[in-house]
């Protein structure tokens, strides 16, 4: 480990431990040398990789402040991230993807309320008036599953998916591009889902969830080139 990835280490245990708690404005760095037994230098460089990961922010003409912590803003370059991978790695995507996606909507049964639903039922009329269209039609199709994972209440579980997902999509227009019969499938599979969150059936949710994203999946493995799914 480089005395640059200790000094990041000792900074990341003080907000960990709750020494300085979200929102809490880090001394200054010569006292934050001091008290860590760094040099200014370390404790700088290991400040800037903690503003990258969003653990630390600087305001300018204040100082340097703890975030919020909270999921979305310390996963937000998941998505990113996650674009930068390519080849099989979808595969492993989509697989993660059909680990945590249906048993969120089972979770999305028990909890959504009538926003939420109306929310995703909005989505899925979108999804119905795109048929010809694959790129609207994905659009809608990757809001859809937004809102229902976000019905669940769980910025956490929000935050992966979403992040996961977002390298899906292209790969969801492509084959929309390349298979007359996705759109219509897709729609009935969403309308399975609706009609599962809609009763409260929370098992029921999660076998449709998991049958929608396997077909996504058996798909790919079928047709999957060699290079990167959807890249242009």
């Amino acid at each position: 480990m480089s005395l640059t990835d200790m000094a990041i280490a000792r900074i990341r245990e003080l907000v960990r431990a709750g020494e300085l708690p979200p929102g809490t404005k880090l001394p200054a760095e010569q006292q934050l040398a001091a008290d860590l037994g760094i040099s200014r230098n370390l404790v700088r460089e290991a400040v800037k990789a903690l503003v990258v990961s969003r653990v630390l922010e600087i305001r300018r003409g204040d100082g340097t402040y703890v975030t919020s912590l909270a999921p979305a803003l310390l996963l937000e370059s998941l998505s990113s991230a996650v674009e930068l991978l390519s080849g099989n790695t979808l595969l492993e995507l989509t697989e993660a993807r059909r680990l945590l996606e249906p048993a969120a909507t089972g979770l999305a049964a028990t909890r959504a309320g009538e926003a939420d639903l109306a929310e995703i039922g909005r989505h899925l009329g979108a999804m119905r008036a795109a048929r010809n269209d694959p790129e609207r039609l994905n659009l809608h199709d990757a809001a859809f599953h937004r809102a229902v994972i976000a019905a669940t209440g769980n910025e956490t579980l929000t935050t992966l998916l979403d992040g996961i997902s977002n390298r899906t999509l292209r790969a969801r227009i492509w084959r929309g591009l390349v298979d007359s019969d996705a759109a219509d499938q897709a729609i009935a599979e969403h309308e399975a889902i609706f009609q599962a969150l809609s009763a409260r059936e929370a098992p029921l949710a999660q076998a449709a969830a998991l049958m929608h994203v396997t077909t996504t999946e058996n798909w790919l493995r079928r047709h999957m080139p060699t290079g990167p799914v959807g890249e242009d």
